[in-house]
Protein backbone atom coordinates (compact mmCIF):
# COMPACT_ATOMS: atom_id res chain seq x y z
CA UNK A 1 0.00 0.00 0.00
CA UNK A 2 1.28 3.28 -0.78
CA UNK A 3 0.57 6.31 1.07
CA UNK A 4 0.14 9.85 -0.58
CA UNK A 5 0.52 13.05 0.70
CA UNK A 6 -1.41 15.90 -1.12
CA UNK A 7 -3.28 19.09 -0.51
CA UNK A 8 -7.19 19.89 -2.22
CA UNK A 9 -8.24 22.98 -2.77
CA UNK A 10 -11.09 25.01 -4.13
CA UNK A 11 -11.29 28.87 -4.08
CA UNK A 12 -14.82 30.50 -4.15
CA UNK A 13 -17.09 27.36 -2.63
CA UNK A 14 -20.76 27.96 -4.49
CA UNK A 15 -23.32 30.05 -2.49
CA UNK A 16 -26.29 28.25 -4.52
CA UNK A 17 -25.78 24.79 -3.55
CA UNK A 18 -23.67 22.14 -2.34
CA UNK A 19 -20.11 22.20 -4.08
CA UNK A 20 -17.91 18.80 -4.50
CA UNK A 21 -14.72 19.70 -2.98
CA UNK A 22 -12.69 16.00 -3.06
CA UNK A 23 -13.87 12.93 -3.95
CA UNK A 24 -12.16 10.09 -3.03
CA UNK A 25 -11.22 7.77 -5.56
CA UNK A 26 -11.71 4.73 -6.95
CA UNK A 27 -9.32 1.57 -4.82
CA UNK A 28 -8.65 4.46 -2.53
CA UNK A 29 -9.10 5.00 1.24
CA UNK A 30 -8.46 8.75 2.15
CA UNK A 31 -7.80 10.32 5.57
CA UNK A 32 -8.59 13.57 6.38
CA UNK A 33 -5.83 15.01 8.08
CA UNK A 34 -6.83 18.92 8.30
CA UNK A 35 -9.10 21.80 6.74
CA UNK A 36 -8.77 25.77 6.92
CA UNK A 37 -11.91 27.42 5.66
CA UNK A 38 -10.81 31.37 4.88
CA UNK A 39 -13.70 34.44 4.48
CA UNK A 40 -12.32 36.67 1.91
CA UNK A 41 -14.41 39.11 2.67
CA UNK A 42 -15.39 42.04 4.88
CA UNK A 43 -18.45 40.26 6.83
CA UNK A 44 -18.56 37.17 8.64
CA UNK A 45 -20.39 34.42 6.43
CA UNK A 46 -21.68 30.53 7.10
CA UNK A 47 -20.25 27.49 5.72
CA UNK A 48 -21.68 24.39 5.44
CA UNK A 49 -19.38 21.13 5.11
CA UNK A 50 -20.95 17.99 3.92
CA UNK A 51 -19.87 14.18 4.02
CA UNK A 52 -22.23 12.22 1.23
CA UNK A 53 -20.93 8.67 1.42
CA UNK A 54 -22.46 6.05 -0.76
CA UNK A 55 -20.21 2.97 1.15
CA UNK A 56 -21.75 -0.27 1.32
CA UNK A 57 -22.04 -1.98 4.55
CA UNK A 58 -24.26 -4.06 7.19
CA UNK A 59 -24.62 -0.88 9.58
CA UNK A 60 -28.09 0.27 8.89
CA UNK A 61 -26.34 3.89 9.58
CA UNK A 62 -24.16 3.83 6.46
CA UNK A 63 -24.84 4.87 2.84
CA UNK A 64 -25.48 8.54 4.44
CA UNK A 65 -25.33 12.01 3.77
CA UNK A 66 -23.93 14.16 6.88
CA UNK A 67 -22.89 17.42 8.14
CA UNK A 68 -19.41 17.97 9.71
CA UNK A 69 -20.11 21.69 10.17
CA UNK A 70 -23.58 23.24 9.41
CA UNK A 71 -24.10 26.65 9.82
CA UNK A 72 -20.76 27.78 11.24
CA UNK A 73 -19.90 31.40 11.23
CA UNK A 74 -16.68 32.40 9.77
CA UNK A 75 -15.15 35.80 10.94
CA UNK A 76 -14.64 38.64 8.37
CA UNK A 77 -11.61 38.29 6.70
CA UNK A 78 -10.28 35.31 8.50
CA UNK A 79 -9.40 31.74 8.32
CA UNK A 80 -10.94 28.78 10.37
CA UNK A 81 -8.53 25.51 10.68
CA UNK A 82 -11.41 22.31 11.53
CA UNK A 83 -10.93 19.27 12.34
CA UNK A 84 -7.51 19.77 13.86
CA UNK A 85 -6.37 16.62 16.13
CA UNK A 86 -9.14 14.95 14.58
CA UNK A 87 -9.16 12.13 11.18
CA UNK A 88 -11.91 11.45 8.78
CA UNK A 89 -11.50 8.39 6.68
CA UNK A 90 -13.18 8.18 3.32
CA UNK A 91 -14.22 5.20 1.42
CA UNK A 92 -14.31 5.18 -2.26
CA UNK A 93 -16.31 7.67 -4.13
CA UNK A 94 -17.10 9.28 -0.74
CA UNK A 95 -17.06 13.06 -1.60
CA UNK A 96 -16.74 15.72 1.06
CA UNK A 97 -19.06 18.95 -0.03
CA UNK A 98 -19.15 22.68 1.36
CA UNK A 99 -21.69 25.79 0.47
CA UNK A 100 -21.42 29.12 1.28
CA UNK A 101 -23.90 31.55 2.35
CA UNK A 102 -22.26 34.50 0.70
CA UNK A 103 -21.47 35.05 -3.04
CA UNK A 104 -18.12 32.67 -3.81
CA UNK A 105 -15.86 34.62 -0.83
CA UNK A 106 -15.25 31.13 1.03
CA UNK A 107 -11.61 29.49 0.19
CA UNK A 108 -11.10 26.10 1.51
CA UNK A 109 -8.13 23.48 1.33
CA UNK A 110 -7.66 20.47 2.94
CA UNK A 111 -4.25 18.41 3.74
CA UNK A 112 -5.30 14.55 3.09
CA UNK A 113 -3.41 11.23 2.91
CA UNK A 114 -4.53 8.88 0.21
CA UNK A 115 -3.82 5.14 0.67
CA UNK A 116 -3.98 3.03 -2.63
Amino acid sequence: MANTFKVVTRPSVDHSALDIIYTCPSSTTTVILGMTICNRTSSATDIDVQLSSDTGGSNPNTNADVYLLKDTSIPANSTLEVFAGQKIVLQTTDLIKAQSAANDYIDISMSIMEIT
